[in-house]
C-alpha cells in the first residue's frame, strides 16, 4: 500500500458545511482535492483516522476517493483575504490529506437513493468496526457519484485516541452510536457482512494500512508517545475488535430489529 504525495499549488474555496474547514484546492498533478488540514480543529488525530478509515474501506472493497498526501510549503496563502483560512494555512505547513474531488458528485439521501442489502450491512459493520460516530441521516457522509455509493470522511472515526487510556475496554466494546447509523435500517445482512468484512480485513491489512500514517502526524498528535509505539496501538485497538467483531454486531442486530 503506498499513498501519493502532491503539492497544493491553489487555494479555489472553504467548504463551510465541514466542522474542520476543509477546502477545494488544486495540487501540481492538475487534480482537483477535498483537503483536510492538520491545523484544524482535532488536528493530525482527525487525519490519521481519515486515513485508517477510508484505507480499510477499500481494502474491504467499499468505493472511496482517492486519499494522497498533499503538502503546503510556507509561501502558501500569505495573499489569502480570509484571516480565519489564513490562520489555518499557516498552521498547516507541512504534510496534509486530500480526497480526490468527484466533481458532480451529489450527497447520498437514504429517503431519495437505495442500495443493495450486502453494501449497506458491510458499510454499517465497518463504521460500528471503525467507531465512526459521523454517518448518520442527517450528515450521510456518502456520495453518488457514476451512479455509484462513495464512502467519504472518516475523520470521526477510531475516538478512543483522543484518550489513550483504557484503548483495550473501549476495543471490547459494542458500537451504541449504531443505532443512529444511516444505513442501518437497509443492513439485513449483517451476519453475512462480518464474515465477508473479515476475510477482507485481516491483521496483516491493518499493519499495512497503519503503516501509511506519517510519523509527523503521530508526533503531533501526541508528542510524549513515540510513533511507534502509537501505531501498535492503533494496531492493537483494531486487530481486538476485529477478533471480537461479534460484539458489535449482535448490538448492531438488536438495534436494527427496533427500527424495522
Amino acid at each position: 500500500m503506498e499513498l501519493r504525495t502532491a503539492e497544493v499549488t491553489r487555494y479555489i474555496t472553504p467548504l463551510r458545511e465541514g466542522g474542520s474547514l476543509p477546502a477545494l484546492a488544486e495540487a501540481d498533478d492538475g487534480f482537483k482535492y477535498v483537503v483536510k488540514f492538520r491545523g484544524a480543529g482535532h488536528g493530525t488525530r482527525a487525519l490519521i483516522a481519515e486515513l485508517i478509515g477510508g484505507e480499510l474501506a477499500r481494502a474491504a472493497g467499499l468505493k472511496v476517493p482517492e486519499l494522497v498526501f498533499l503538502t503546503l510549503d510556507e509561501e502558501f496563502g500569505r495573499t489569502e483575504g480570509d484571516e480565519e483560512i489564513q490562520d489555518l494555512l499557516k498552521g498547516s505547513r507541512g504534510l496534509n490529506l486530500g480526497l480526490h474531488f468527484l466533481s458532480g458528485a451529489l450527497t447520498w439521501d437514504v429517503t431519495v437513493n437505495r442500495t443493495d442489502d450486502d453494501t449497506a450491512s458491510r458499510i454499517v459493520w465497518l463504521d460500528a468496526f471503525l467507531t465512526n460516530v459521523d454517518r448518520t441521516v442527517r450528515n450521510t457522509n456518502m456520495l453518488l457519484w457514476g451512479r455509484e455509493l462513495w464512502l467519504i470522511d472518516h475523520g470521526a472515526s477510531l475516538y478512543f485516541h483522543h484518550a489513550w487510556t483504557g484503548w483495550e475496554k473501549t476495543a471490547l466494546t459494542p458500537f451504541a452510536y449504531v443505532k443512529d447509523h444511516a444505513l442501518l435500517p437497509s443492513a439485513s445482512r449483517l451476519r453475512e457482512a462480518d464474515e465477508y468484512m473479515r476475510g477482507r480485513i485481516t491483521p496483516e491489512v491493518i499493519d499495512r494500512v497503519v503503516a501509511l500514517v506519517p510519523d509527523d502526524w503521530l508526533v503531533q498528535a501526541d508528542p510524549d508517545t513515540p510513533p511507534g509505539v502509537q501505531r501498535e496501538v492503533y494496531a492493537r485497538f483494531l486487530k481486538l475488535r476485529l477478533e471480537n467483531s461479534e460484539i458489535f454486531v449482535n448490538y448492531a442486530i438488536d438495534a436494527r430489529k427496533t427500527l424495522v
